[in-house]
């Protein structure tokens, strides 16, 4: 039996295998938590996961300030790797790292390309408020 979990890496080998210079993704929910990693170990998933939950929040943040609508991709530059940052689905993100053989449009495109495909299966809905009690309860 084929699971989610199993689509999703086979969606993501077929897809980002082909950049040149692929290191690794994350997809992660809009909270920061780590849904599905591809050739990065456990902790380091989860400590990128983190991390860039806090970029696309900003990102989406300036862009509702702006008026600028959905973000649909963010790349940083370093000097020995690429960030690949994408939207999937409503309340998930796609982390694509590569080394810095990466092409930056053939990097950009297959991300996209990738979060687009994950999408149905990403679609995280953000977390509901708590209600509030009422005074006194």
């Amino acid at each position: 039996m084929t699971t989610t979990n199993d689509m999703i890496y086979s969606v993501l080998d077929n897809n980002l295998s082909r950049i040149a210079g692929i290191e690794g993704a994350v997809l992660l929910s809009n909270d920061g938590i780590k849904l599905s990693a591809y050739l990065l170990d456990r902790p380091q998933a989860e400590r990128v996961a983190a991390a860039a939950s806090g970029i696309a929040s900003t990102m989406k943040a300036i862009s509702r300030e702006i008026d600028g609508g959905r973000v649909i991709r963010q790349l940083v530059e370093m000097d020995d790797r690429y960030l690949c940052i994408v939207g999937c689905g409503e309340g998930s993100t796609l982390i694509v790292v590569t080394s810095r053989k990466a092409r930056l449009g053939e990097l950009g495109g297959e991300a996209v390309r990738t979060a687009q495909a994950l999408g149905e299966w990403l679609a995280t809905p953000e977390r509901a408020q708590a209600p509030s009690s009422p005074s006194g309860a």
